[in-house]
């Protein structure tokens, strides 16, 4: 995964899971694969140990981006996982936001992976029926 090209990287509030659900300044990156997210250190406008590990959030377990609102220059927004799991960001409304962004590109995913499907399934069909055709034709 690491040969993976970056299509946006930047910066983005999640929500965290605990009881207080303070908003942690992260550091995304977000590739073909899906988003990546790394700790905020604020010293630098690197912002991220690249030795760190990263939370990733992959478009594979990804069914939606969700509950978009707009309050006071922000975009509230979720990302619903295929178990149900609901993960909270918000971000600046600034631009071509991030929820946008993450829709986008999990939709080309997963347009990429039904297309290699169905290639698959067509060509294993072809294959079976292929050989019979060119028996016959004998």
């Amino acid at each position: 995964m690491n040969s993976e090209k970056g299509m946006k990287e930047g910066f983005l509030e999640k929500r965290s899971n605990g009881l207080l659900q303070l908003w942690k300044k992260k550091r995304c990156l977000l590739t073909e694969e899906g988003l990546r997210l790394y700790e905020w250190k604020g010293d630098d406008e690197g912002g991220h140990d690249q030795g760190s590990k990263a939370k990733e959030l992959r478009f594979e377990r990804m069914a939606t981006v969700d509950c978009v609102e707009y309050k006071r220059g922000l975009v509230y927004f979720t990302v619903v996982m295929a178990g149900g799991k609901e993960i909270d960001f918000r971000c600046l409304q600034e631009g071509t936001a991030w929820n946008a962004e993450i829709a986008l590109a999990l939709v080309r995913f997963k347009n990429h992976v039904a297309v290699q499907t169905g290639r698959t399934r067509h060509l294993s069909h072809l294959g079976s029926t292929g050989e019979e055709e060119t028996l016959e034709s004998r």
